[in-house]
């Protein structure tokens, strides 16, 4: 794997930054847009061109979906608003974004609750993930079957190394527009700040939030790198990407093309999950390399924090009894 400013090579596919892909059909039946907010150097666009292409070979050309990545038809905010509205008929997502709609979608995203991927699959493919496109559902939204990866999310920072829950005092860091998120980081006394991811690298490079928390994928395909000098490796949540389409659109297809749609955006999520975590693995060397510090803080410490600040107690209040014991059903402990 070869990652440099400009591109990233992976498997066979190679794009360039910024682009728009769209598939091309002679007079196809149905037309739908596909937005999402990732470069398209990203494993998820990468993937998801894959499937967008086979969907387009499978219909024999009936249904053409095109991708729209870079946030190129608005921010998060915008662009769930357009979907709601049928204006857009797919979008991916994070859950904890999501959760400005659907409230306890952000169950996935408690800070701390899963160690490792095996537990975040097994609680994603299974009823953790079923809970949450039940309430997903509910709003007139249709999710796909599989949540493609984003990965563990790590803290970023142009003025400091963050590698004691008390380095995060006072500081100013961007945070994507959820409460649980907004909540996590004022428990470990930051100030957090809600911006939009298509906005995040000029917050960044202007001192409007001296850091911001993403996975190392996103920190290599934003270049952020650019505009920040030193990562903590906290692992603090983890995210990932819904799959969302507009109910009404969804339904005006005919049941063989919903059929064609599901089987391919969810045939594609491992190999998606598969990308993502060796990227998010090995894309540490090409970081340092761009620049990057790297650190490796006590995470216990910085869940301890968040426990005695009485963040876990607060959020399994709001989610629920249900909800939450599936969740420690599914990490295989407590967390309050």
């Amino acid at each position: 794997m070869i990652i440099n400013r400009r591109t990233m090579l992976l498997g066979t596919g190679t794009l360039a930054l910024g682009a728009a892909f769209h598939t091309r059909a002679d007079a196809a039946e149905f037309t739908y847009k596909f937005a999402n907010n990732l470069q398209t150097t990203h494993p998820l666009n990468i993937r998801l061109k894959e499937a967008t292409d086979k969907i387009l070979e499978e219909s024999g050309g009936r249904l053409q979906i095109n991708v729209f990545p870079s946030s190129q038809l608005g921010n998060d905010t915008e662009t769930l608003t357009q979907l709601r509205s049928g204006a857009t008929e797919f979008f991916s997502l994070s859950p904890l974004i999501l959760s400005t709609l659907v409230p306890n979608a952000a169950i996935s995203g408690i800070g701390f609750a899963f160690p490792d991927y095996a537990a975040v699959w097994k609680a994603m493919d299974g009823e953790l993930g079923a809970y949450a496109r039940a309430e997903i559902e509910k709003k007139g939204l249709v999710p796909m079957e599989k949540i493609w990866d984003n990965g563990f999310r790590q803290i970023t920072s142009s003025s400091k190394p963050i590698n004691t829950p008390d380095d995060l005092s006072g500081f100013k860091i961007r945070v994507p527009p959820s409460p649980l998120w907004q909540s996590m980081f004022t428990a470990f006394g930051a100030a957090p700040t809600t911006i939009n991811f298509a906005e995040v690298y000029t917050a960044l490079s202007t001192g409007t939030v001296d850091g911001q928390e993403n996975p190392l994928a996103i920190a290599s395909t934003a270049k952020l790198y650019e505009v920040q000098k030193n990562v903590a490796m906290t692992n603090h949540m983890w995210d990932g990407f819904w799959f969302l389409a507009n109910k009404r659109s969804w339904e005006a297809l005919p049941e063989d093309l919903r059929e064609i749609v599901a089987k391919n955006l969810n045939g594609k999520a491992d190999e998606q999950r598969a990308d993502t975590a060796k990227l998010n693995d090995t894309v540490r060397e090409e970081l340092t390399k761009l620049g990057m510090t790297f650190t490796d803080p006590d995470k216990a410490a910085f869940r301890a924090k968040l426990k005695d600040a009485g963040f876990y107690s607060e959020w399994k209040g709001k989610f629920g009894d249900e909800a939450w014991g599936i969740l420690e059903k599914a990490v295989g402990t407590s967390l309050t």
